[in-house]
């Protein structure tokens, strides 16, 4: 008998609402037999939800937490006073509960990574980040971390960041020695702001970094690193600004094959929606925590939460995320 899984899923904080993310839970369970779930949200009208939907009772729990943090709350407020909210009741359940693997949410990044410290801090209690692995044009893949959650860096951030990448990498994907790059104006060691000029040596230096110097902007989903490390406010519209290029290049294309009548175009379309569909690559993973944690994006639909759950079944099935000798992922 195959092993069975159950995550966790807010379904509050999403632009959308949480009838997309209770639609999303439902598509995942359809999708993947080996999963079950634990839902957080208005108890009453999840229940109604699941009923409404057909989600099999046996491998459906729900957890009544009506409140909410919105992205209007200021994190270190919300982790202390909103403990019955969704999200922090998530975490606290994650924490406490053996036969819970991971959790999946669209609410407020930065209370989610205050969250993550108070509640799933591993031993030595490492700064978490946010992660996003993305398709690189050579085919390979590059993990762009720090993505938003630490928005002002420190050069030993940086460096730590980096570490929690390669992990992820080395875990993930079977890199043995995974390049590390670190994103700035200019590829001389001479380039760059304030913090990249100070972090530079300092990932030149480290014996368990594969460093291979500074990436610019237009080469970071090159393939020329395995690992893109920068501050979260950098790394936020790295993410952002490739998403809206893609989908903006793919509008246009599918615009032109409408007008020509081209099918020889509409081929080509779907080949690119299939790669650069950035709702397919689930969400942001939070590193640093004693167990996954993934951030999806507000505005994400039901299928978006459905392959975030698979993300999340495929890091359980194939033990390839947790590390258990310095209990993080």
């Amino acid at each position: 008998m195959a092993d069975t899984y159950k995550i966790v899923i807010d379904t509050k904080g999403s632009d959308k609402g949480s009838s997309e993310i209770v639609k999303g839970a439902a598509l995942a369970l359809e999708k993947n037999e080996g999963l079950s779930l634990l839902i957080v949200g208005d108890g009453e009208y999840l229940r109604a939800e699941c009923e409404r939907l057909g989600m099999p009772q046996d491998r459906v729990e729900i957890l009544d937490a009506p409140e909410e943090v919105t992205n209007y709350d200021d994190p270190s407020v919300a982790v202390f006073k909103k403990t019955d909210s969704s999200m922090m009741r998530s975490l606290m359940t994650l924490s406490e509960r053996a036969d819970l693997y991971g959790m999946i949410t669209a609410g407020n990044t930065g209370a989610l990574i205050a969250g993550s410290v108070r509640y799933l801090s591993a031993k030595e209690r490492v700064r978490p980040c946010l992660s996003a692995v993305l398709p690189a044009s050579d085919g390979s893949f590059t993990c762009l971390v720090d993505t938003g959650a630490t928005i002002d860096c420190t050069p030993s951030m940086l460096l730590h960041f980096a570490r929690l990448g390669s992990d992820l990498m080395r875990r993930m994907y079977g890199i043995e020695s995974p390049r590390v790059g670190l994103l700035s104006n200019g590829s001389e060691p001479t380039k760059g702001n304030k913090l990249v000029k100070e972090a530079h040596p300092m990932l030149a230096e480290a014996e368990d970094i594969n460093f291979v110097g500074n990436i610019e902007g237009n080469a970071a989903l090159s393939g020329a690193c395995d690992v893109l490390v920068c501050d979260g406010f950098a790394g936020n519209q790295v993410l952002k600004v490739s998403e809206g290029m893609a989908t903006r290049l793919m509008t246009d294309i599918v615009k032109y094959a409408k007008r020509t009548g081209s099918d020889e175009v509409m081929k080509l379309v779907g080949h690119l929606m299939g790669v650069y569909d950035f709702s397919s690559l689930g969400g942001g993973i939070i590193l640093g925590c004693k167990k996954p944690v993934i951030k999806t994006r507000g505005s994400s639909g039901a299928d978006a939460v459905a392959n975030t759950a698979r993300m999340l079944l495929n890091m359980a099935e194939n033990k390839a995320v947790f590390d258990k000798e310095k209990n993080r992922i």
